[in-house]
């Protein structure tokens, strides 16, 4: 990697013959690792920070602008001394550029700094051996990731993101046991972490091919997560960044989700006008309007249905309404000329017509129609002067 440095004094290197010994540090990364520091406790504030999105943990926040990162490093973060907040705020710092190897540096600074200031505060440590943690991740050594997770894990039981860089450090060593009952863990605190989501479905894969149909009973006790723990999830403020993140999910899902109804409704719309059930067509294009109002098509289909049934000043509505989306739509034309037949303008009828042949001169139904028209035209001319002439 661009950045790899050499590691600081206190990390920590396996003997051979150890899980240690295949670190990992060439293991691919996983896309959507959770390997972000977390962020602890600033002035008494806590902030939830989300997993899949790639925040910290705890509370004070990644400086988002040169001023507030002067600012952050100056600040105290939970129970940290001054000296000790500025070295965990310098790795957060380092961490967001990129920069891992120097991140883990002052994290272990910090760590050390802890035991010989001595500091009590679990949380805090914690969090200092998490985000040395997702560093040794984002390097690639997973033996140091699940020691430094372990020990998080220690101090502060049950903390979301060291069990989430567990778990993909002991996926990355093939560890897929491990793996899957940290993943799992997550999952009782958080259902909504799609990584956790995918790696089980992905790991039952492996450990079915591995263990055969009986893979349950080989696996290590799921530790079951108190109901507190939960709800204390469940209940941290939401920060902006994770809210605008879940409102553009929600909005994709939705959105995804009107598509698929969307076309389903006028695939039955379609094969309901090829049966000649045009009520019941109708209906199913209705509804396609009210997913997607926009959508011309569907307004050029429900006019048919409307002619059908007679309805001819809908059907104009309908043909108007896809002319104002596409001017030159020349099926909206053609069949707005056959509603206006309908309510016998003939007249406007044979300027539609003559509209479709100017947009295209193959259209024999139209050159059809206009025949058609020109005659019913003149006749209800013919028929009008005879009217005037006898009064």
């Amino acid at each position: 990697m661009g950045n790899a440095q050499e590691k600081p004094p206190g990390s920590r290197g396996g003997p051979a013959g150890s899980d240690r010994t295949t670190t990992g540090r060439g293991a691919p990364r996983k896309p959507g690792t959770h390997g972000e520091p977390e962020k602890s406790v600033s002035n008494g504030t806590r902030r939830e920070q989300n997993p899949a999105a790639g925040g910290g943990g705890g509370g004070h926040g990644q400086p988002e602008c040169p001023r507030e990162e002067r600012a952050d490093l100056d600040a105290p973060a939970g129970l940290l001394p001054p000296h000790l907040a500025r070295l965990k705020n310098d790795g957060n710092r380092l961490f967001k550029h990129g920069q891992f190897g120097a991140a883990l540096e002052q994290y272990s600074r910090a760590i050390a700094g802890c035991a010989e200031a001595g500091v009590d505060s679990p949380e805090d440590l914690s969090i200092l051996y998490s985000n040395r943690a997702a560093c040794y991740l984002k390097d690639g050594n997973s033996s140091d990731c699940i020691d430094d997770c372990t020990k998080a894990l220690e101090l502060q039981p049950f903390s979301l993101k060291p069990l989430l860089r567990r778990a993909m450090a002991y996926e990355s060593l093939e560890r897929y046991k491990k793996a899957y009952v940290d993943y799992k863990t997550v999952l009782q605190i958080d259902t909504g972490v799609q990584a956790a989501h995918d790696s089980v479905h992905r790991i039952t894969k492996m450990l079915i091919e591995q263990d055969g149909p009986d893979w349950r009973e080989k696996l290590p006790d799921i530790p079951a997560v108190p109901l507190s723990i939960q709800q204390q999830h469940r209940e941290k403020p939401v920060n902006i960044e994770l809210a605008q993140a879940r409102a553009a999910r929600a909005a994709l899902d939705e959105a995804r989700r009107k598509e698929a109804r969307f076309t389903l409704l006028k695939q039955e719309g379609n094969t309901l006008v090829k049966k000649g059930l045009f009520q019941e067509a109708l209906e199913k294009y209705t509804e396609c309007l009210t997913l997607k109002p926009d959508e011309c098509a569907v307004y050029t289909n429900r006019s048919i249905c409307l002619l059908r049934l007679n309805r001819f000043e809908e059907a104009k509505q309908d043909c108007d309404a896809a002319l104002q989306l596409e001017p030159n739509n020349k099926k909206a034309f053609y069949r707005r000329a056959l509603a206006f037949k309908g309510l016998q303008d003939y007249l406007s009828a044979s300027s539609d017509l003559q509209e479709v042949l100017q947009l295209d001169p193959k259209v024999q139904e139209a050159e059809q129609e206009l025949e058609e028209v020109t005659a019913l035209l003149r006749k209800s001319l013919l028929s009008g002067a005879a009217q005037t002439g006898r009064v």
